[in-house]
């Protein structure tokens, strides 16, 4: 039997005994005969029912199986504020949430429901799922749970130095770089924590709020200055309307190199989020805030725009593949007449993810920046020009609910006009992450 079969035989001992309206009896028929498209349209023809908690059940379930999970989430929203206990609305609840990418509150939702010793093939639905969400959110340096990493790993480049001491520049000609220029290898130990927390106060709106930190420690005693503490906390509201879902948001962070404070980022963000169906979702993104440098870096301080547009495709395949394509353009405009100091950037990033077992996942990605200053350098006469490229793979193991492991690659290199500014660097790193229930 199928969850959605498994969903509609439970939905008929689930709801209370009332009178039903005729849009209600049709939708309900063609939910419980497995017709979940044509049940959606069905329930799309009578809008005026929506409001109707039996309505709402079975516009939910038909809209989020025939991949209309935003309708199909404010709906059973609905519905559950009147019957709370409904496990069968929860867990298509929690689906609609995944589909969304609302990992947080779609974990939420399974967990609970995990609570409740459901049957013994709704149990394995629910942790098939949970299993998904952690490894989807393992693969990025950002998740949303309560969380604690440790780590250790090689970097190949430090310093971010040039990988040989002998250079050429612009209007100088021949230049040996000093020892402290050139690249420095070194081991390092990473420690990092955040947390998430989301608050729904109506049907498709939510307050939302997160932080992290992030910090990276280099076993040398001469590299202890290129060791690095970041701190991040944003916070902001969603609101899902149908195949849409918006964000607003405001976030600030800090970053630390050689415990002496570096930058200071505030900005606010905006996101529209369109949901095609269960499997293609499209996002466009602004930014707009303020790059503060702390001294003797204070001539870098900077005002920046910014956007993104985002592609998400997930594979029907047993190997569960999801592509994610995003392209940025941006600009910083100088605070101190230092044009010379920011540039404009455009670039995008391509990755592949999938899980090859249950408690396995695999990702890889293609990462690429542009950046172009404003004006040229005041010394060497030319404007500085630099293309970033990164490759990077990961896989991660889920040794149990709270416990993983993760080992990653990146290999990167910057190449620029102004061979000073040319660098190669190769990171490794194996992590072990804790997760708090």
């Amino acid at each position: 039997m199928t969850l959605k079969h498994h969903l509609c035989l439970l939905a008929a001992l689930a709801l209370p005994v009332c009178a039903l309206a005729t849009p209600v009896e049709d939708v309900k028929a063609l939910v419980e005969a497995g017709k979940l498209a044509d049940a959606y349209a069905a329930g799309r023809q009578s809008r005026d029912s929506f409001g109707d908690p039996t309505f709402d059940f079975y516009f939910g379930i038909a809209a989020v199986e025939s991949g209309h999970a935003g309708e199909g989430v404010l709906a059973l929203e609905r519905y559950l504020l009147q019957f709370p206990d409904n496990t069968s609305a929860r867990l298509q609840l929690a689906r609609g949430y995944f589909i969304l990418g609302e990992d947080a509150r779609a974990r939420d939702e399974f967990e609970a429901l995990r609570k409740l010793s459901p049957p013994a093939d709704v149990a394995a639905t629910i942790d098939r799922f949970l299993d998904v969400i952690r490894l989807r959110e393992s693969r990025y340096s950002v998740t949303q749970s309560m969380y604690v990493e440790l780590g250790i790993g090689a970097d190949s480049n430090v310093n971010g130095g040039v990988a040989s001491p002998n250079i050429v520049l612009p209007n100088l000609g021949p230049v040996l770089i000093a020892q402290g220029g050139t690249k420095q290898r070194d081991g390092f130990t990473t420690l990092a924590a955040g947390g998430y927390i989301s608050y729904p106060v109506a049907p498709g709106i939510a307050l939302f709020g997160s932080g992290q930190l992030d910090f990276k420690y280099n076993n040398k005693t001469e590299n202890h200055l290129y060791n690095s503490e970041n701190y991040n906390l944003n916070g902001g509201a969603s609101w899902l309307n149908e195949k849409h879902l918006f964000r607003l948001g405001a976030s600030e962070s800090q970053l630390h190199m050689g415990n002496n404070s570096y930058l200071t980022t505030h900005a606010g963000q905006g996101e529209w989020q369109y949901q095609v169906d269960e499997q293609q979702a499209f996002t466009l993104g602004a930014q707009a805030g303020r790059l503060t440098y702390a001294s003797p870096n204070q001539p870098r301080n900077a005002d920046f725009v910014g956007l993104a547009a985002g592609y998400r495709k997930l594979f029907s395949h047993p190997l569960q593949p999801v592509l994610n394509v995003s392209i940025n353009a941006g600009e910083q405009n100088s605070l101190d007449n230092r044009n010379d100091l920011v540039p404009r950037t455009s670039g995008g990033r391509i990755g592949v993810s999938f899980t090859p077992a249950a408690e396995w996942g695999v990702s890889l990605g293609y990462t690429i920046l542009n950046s172009d200053y404003k004006e040229a350098d005041a010394l060497l006469g030319v404007k500085r020009s630099d293309r970033y490229e990164a490759f990077d793979v990961a896989a991660s193991y889920l040794y149990s609910r709270n416990l993983s492991f993760r080992g990653e690659i990146t290999t990167a290199r910057n190449r620029s006009n102004i061979e000073l500014y040319s660098f190669p660097r190769d990171l490794y790193a194996l992590k072990v992450r804790y997760e708090f229930k």
